[in-house]
Parts: C-alpha cells; structure tokens; sequence
C-alpha cells in the first residue's frame, strides 16, 4: 500500500501572517516611540547638588538665585512648573541665575494615606544623589506626570522607573526604602512663610531673598522685576 502524500504547506499563508505581524509590532513600536517623545523630560541646563543643611538642590552658578519650595502633588505647583521652568532654565543656561528646587511635602494628607508627596520629595533626592545631571529631568517627569489630589499618587515603583528613565536607575533601592522621607519632614519645616499667611503653602518662591507674590500671570510679571541680570 501506498504511503498518503502529506499535507502540502500553505506558504501563502504563512507569509501573509509574518507580514501582519511585522506590521503590528512596528505599529507598537511606533506608539511607544511617539508616547516617550510626548512625554520626553526636558533637558537639564545643570547638574543638581544637594545642600544638606538647607535642603536645597542648586542648579547653575548665576549671580541671581531663584528658590522654589514645590511639593510634587501640589497642582499649583505643576501649574508654576509649566508656565515658568523654561524661563527660568533659561536663565540658569545662560549664566545668569542660579536655581535651587527644595522638595517639601505639605499635602501628604490629599494622598489617602500613602504619604505621596513625602515619598516623591523623598524620590527627587535619591535622584539628585545617584545622578545630579538626571535630578531636573527627574523634576520635569514628576511634574509631567502629577497626580491628582485625594488619589494615591505613584508607587515607589513608578517613581524608580521615572528614575530609570531619566538615567538614575541607581536611585532605585533609595526610593524604595524612602531613604530621605525624615529628612524632608525635617527640612519641610525651613520653608519660608509669607507675612500675615498662617502656615506654609506651595508653591513658595524666593528671588534674591525677596518672597514672590505669585499671580500665575507669567514669569515676566513675577519673577523678571526681582532680577538682576
């Protein structure tokens, strides 16, 4: 008897299913490039160094010094970050102003109980620590992707992976362990507080030792008067 011939393969098939699949991967591939540039952090115009005793995290060397106390689920403080970081990366690129970004936390209590903006200052300094030149960048992810108030905010793993995005990936078991969450507890409470107000609030900016008085208004109006340069 006779061996069946054996089931011809369908090359014509075969083919038509590697080419659907090259497609959807490159389709994907193309999603994801597209969502990283959306989401790309701007660049930092310098590399951040901590000053333990005051907390803050200067950035350039200019003779005029701008101080911004943010806490990273405070909205007005996204609020500043959008209208007014290009202006005042601009002037640190130039040489003409110094910034120093001190992370605080005053509104753990809007994170159900998560402790979010302790956490996420927390996170900024193992930046800053693992990687200076990623610490602005970091800032610019935070702020990019801020939680809203009454949520939980971030986990410990999405703050590493912005991290890791930005090229702190060594700031991971910091973030996790929260290694400096006292220490913004601590420093949260030398933020300095606006005569007649009743406690500290956020966004708190400080030009050449002079106490802003924000009006969202751009930082022409704000921030340019105070200036020297």
């Amino acid at each position: 008897m006779m061996a069946s011939p054996g089931k011809k393969t369908n090359w014509f098939a075969i083919i038509i299913s590697i080419v659907v699949v090259v497609a959807v991967v490159g389709v994907g591939a193309l999603v994801v490039t597209m969502n990283n540039a959306a989401s790309a952090p701007a660049a930092a115009p310098a590399d951040g160094v901590v000053n333990e005793d005051t907390g803050g995290i200067s950035l350039g060397e200019g003779a005029d010094v701008i101080e911004e106390y943010v806490d990273f689920m405070c909205p007005y403080c996204g609020q500043y970050w959008d209208g007014y970081s290009e202006y005042v990366s601009e002037k640190v690129s130039s040489g003409d102003a110094t910034l120093v970004i001190h992370p605080i936390s005053i509104l753990d209590n809007a994170s159900m109980g998560t402790q979010y903006s302790t956490r996420a200052a927390s996170a900024a300094y193992c930046v800053a620590e693992s990687n200076p030149e990623a610490f602005y960048p970091y800032v610019d992810k935070l702020f990019a992707n801020q939680p809203a108030e009454s949520t939980e905010g971030l986990t410990d793993d999405q703050l590493a992976d912005y991290a890791s995005q930005v090229g702190a990936g060594d700031a991971a078991s910091c973030i996790a362990d929260g290694e400096y969450m006292d220490y913004v507890t601590e420093k949260t409470q030398d933020t300095p507080i606006a005569e007649g107000a009743t406690g500290i609030s956020t966004p708190t900016i400080v030009v050449n030792g002079e106490m802003v008085s924000l009006t969202f208004s751009g930082p022409e109006t704000d921030l340019a008067p105070l200036l020297t340069q």
